[in-house]
C-alpha cells in the first residue's frame, strides 16, 4: 500500500492540479482509506505501551490533502503528502504530545512531541524545562533515543527568551518555539514488510518525551 502512496505522491507532485486530481480521485480514495487502516494499526499497538491513545480512531488523526491557499500566495491545491497525529484529546486537533507520521517523497518522517503550540503554552513548556533541565536533557540524551533522535526539530529563536540568562548552559533547548524531534526515513522503509513493527518501535522510544511534555499541557489545560 505504502508504495502505491508514495507513487501516487510523486505524480502528484508533478500534476498538482485540479483537473489530474479530480481524473484520479477514485484511485486517492482507495489509498486514502488503506492509509487509514494503518494509521488504526498503529493506534492500537501504541496504546500496548500508550494506553492513552486508546480508542482513538484513524480517521481523527489524519490530516486533509486539500491545502488552505487563501493566504498563501503558494496556490496548488493539493498537499504533497499523506499525514496522521496519533495524540490523545483530538487526535491531529490534539495540543498534547504524540506520535507523528509523514510520508512524502524524499522527505518521510517519524516524530513526535509538541509542534507550534499557542504562546501560553510555548511559554509554560519553557519554564517547565527549565525549571527541570536536568531531567529533560537526559531523556534527550539517552543513547537509544539519541540514536533515532539527534537533534530537537523546529524554528529556533536568535535570541533567549526574556527571563532567562543569556549565559544558560542549554540555552539553544529553550530558544525553541517546537518541543519536538524527528527521525526522517527513506521511502523504502515504508515498504518493508515490518514498517509497522519498526515504526512503532521507534514511536515507543517517544514515550518519556511525551510523558514529560504532555503533564506540562495537561496542567495548561486544566487537565491535572
Amino acid at each position: 500500500m505504502n508504495a502505491e502512496i508514495i507513487q501516487f505522491l510523486k505524480e502528484l507532485q508533478r500534476n498538482n492540479n485540479r483537473d489530474w486530481f479530480q481524473a484520479n480521485k477514485e484511485r486517492y480514495d482507495g489509498l486514502r482509506k488503506g492509509f487509514i487502516d494503518e494509521v488504526q494499526q498503529l493506534i492500537n499497538r501504541i496504546a500496548l505501551f500508550d494506553p492513552e491513545v486508546a480508542g482513538l480512531e484513524a480517521k481523527d488523526c489524519l490530516f486533509r490533502i486539500y491545502r488552505d491557499i487563501r493566504f498563501s500566495p503558494d496556490k496548488t491545491p493539493y498537499k504533497n503528502h499523506f499525514a496522521a497525529y496519533i495524540a490523545s484529546c483530538g487526535g491531529r486537533s490534539s495540543e498534547r504530545g504524540g506520535y507523528y507520521i509523514h510520508l512524502e517523497p524524499g522527505n518521510c518522517l517519524l516524530s513526535g512531541g509538541v509542534w507550534c503550540p499557542p504562546p501560553a503554552l510555548l511559554k509554560k513548556l519553557r519554564q517547565d524545562i527549565y525549571d527541570h533541565i536536568d531531567e529533560f536533557v537526559a531523556i534527550l540524551e539517552e543513547p537509544s533515543f539519541k540514536a533515532l533522535f539527534p537533534e530537537m526539530m523546529g524554528e529556533v529563536l536568535k535570541r533567549m527568551p526574556a527571563g532567562y540568562p543569556s549565559d544558560f548552559k542549554y540555552g539553544e533547548i529553550l530558544r525553541h518555539k517546537d518541543f519536538s524531534v524527528g527521525a526522517y526515513k527513506p521511502d523504502d522503509f515504508f515498504t518493508t514488510p515490518d514498517w509497522l513493527e519498526q515504526s512503532v518501535a521507534c514511536f515507543e522510544k517517544l514515550m518519556p518525551f511525551n510523558r514529560f511534555l504532555n503533564y506540562t499541557v495537561d496542567e495548561y489545560l486544566g487537565r491535572i
